[in-house]
């Protein structure tokens, strides 16, 4: 006889389990404890499975009858309601685990540190992911949905930090995508973000335009009363033409003081290719007064704090500012758009050169090639050019008369 709810009320509990069937495989159990579980009795090839369906009353007698019809049509097609149930369950609880920010230290790990990315870029990635751990990053990623990656965003863009907002949606972009292309989920909600938040205007790193200020510049740095390897960066930086971190990141084994070339490998590289600058007699010099103290292992200009770490990339603007000059008026970074506006206005070198001197990457990678072999001996002319003429501007010599130069 079919069961009702009248009966399934009526059920008692006795010491040992026992059943009571309804129809086409449908019955209720009933535990010593008085718990009442409605299961699902089915065969596939000649096997006797049972599927679980829940307990009554919370799973009404309509319910359980509807879940066992639903499980006889799956046998009829073919499939076993109940092992897919326990496939559903294995990834519900396997999703349940993949947090964002799971997701993101994987990520981070296996597509950034293993695949050779630069430091820097990792630490970056470290910092954006900071940002966003405390809104979204215990979250299941699959179950994240655009507005949760947003309320952080939004935070950040409060205070002003409109780039950092933008560059932290595109690293939890690439998470996502990760996470997609993983199983972990399956789309990106920041797709659905672009326009909501402030573009950030262009901003450009301070740079010293006047030769007469920038050879003020070289003088404050000789008068530096820092730390002896922080002086040795500050007087090597403006010769070189390299970013920050690329400087402070140099190691003894990729230098040559013989020949004079350093050879900056791929994985320090923004555009990562790899990368030589030509080294004046200035520079080694320079470079030779730090081996002597120092020795020629590990980082070219190491941390106060340890040898293992190099200094850190606030070191060159910290003693800047310690020099009187303000973030407005001079940057570590900006010292590459002074060299590069310096040689464009000098007229003698080709504009290719000192592109490829800067390590402007070419769009044309054939090209790219092409002109890194036809302009290398420019180059080495050029950085001594430079280096001399840094000099005369020290000792308040002669300027070059171009666009920057006040009349």
């Amino acid at each position: 006889m079919p069961l009702t709810d009248t009966r399934l009320r009526a059920l008692k509990r006795k010491d040992k389990p026992y059943k009571v069937t309804d129809e086409r495989g449908l019955y209720v159990e009933v535990t010593p404890t008085g718990s009442k579980l409605w299961r699902f009795r089915y065969r596939i090839g000649g096997a006797q499975k049972k599927l679980c369906i829940g307990s009554y009353p919370e799973i009404s007698l309509k319910q359980a009858r509807d879940a066992a019809y639903e499980a006889r049509r799956a046998v009829a097609s073919g499939g076993d309601p109940a092992f897919e149930k326990r496939k559903r369950k294995i990834r519900a609880e396997f999703l349940s685990a993949q947090t964002f920010e799971a997701v993101a230290r994987e990520y981070i790990e296996q597509m950034m540190v293993q695949n050779g990315r630069a430091d820097g870029t990792i630490v970056k990635a470290n910092y954006f992911l900071d940002k966003l751990a405390p809104a979204i990053g215990n979250r299941p990623i699959h179950e994240i949905e655009p507005f949760e990656v947003l309320a952080p965003l939004k935070r950040l863009e409060a205070t002003g930090k409109h780039e950092t907002a933008k560059k932290c949606r595109s690293f939890a972009g690439r998470v996502f995508r990760y996470g997609v292309a993983t199983t972990r989920c399956k789309s990106d909600p920041t797709s659905m973000l672009k326009g909501a938040l402030v573009t950030p205007r262009a901003t450009h790193y301070a740079a010293i335009l006047e030769p007469t200020e920038l050879g003020g510049l070289l003088r404050a740095i000789d008068d530096f009363t820092g730390y002896m390897v922080t002086k040795l960066a500050l007087q090597i930086a403006p010769h070189v033409f390299v970013r920050p971190g690329e400087l402070r990141h140099a190691e003894w084994h990729e230098i040559d003081l013989v020949d004079g070339v350093w050879k900056i490998p791929a994985g320090k590289m923004k555009a990562r290719r790899a990368h030589a600058v030509p080294l004046s007699k200035q520079v080694r010099g320079y470079l030779t007064d730090l081996a002597e103290m120092l020795g020629r292992e590990g980082y070219v200009f190491p941390s106060a704090r340890s040898a293992r770490r190099p200094m850190s990339e606030n070191t060159l603007n910290a003693a800047f500012r310690r020099m009187g000059y303000s973030k407005e008026e001079v940057t570590a970074h900006g010292l590459r758009a002074t060299a590069s506006t310096f040689l464009n206005e000098s007229g003698l070198w080709n504009p290719d050169a000192i592109e490829r001197a800067l390590a402007h990457g070419d769009s044309n990678v054939v090209r790219g090639i092409y002109h890194r072999g036809k302009h290398w001996d420019e180059r080495v002319r050029m950085a001594q050019w430079w280096s001399d003429y840094l000099d005369e501007l020290r000792t308040g010599g002669r300027v070059i008369q171009g666009k920057f130069a006040k009349g």
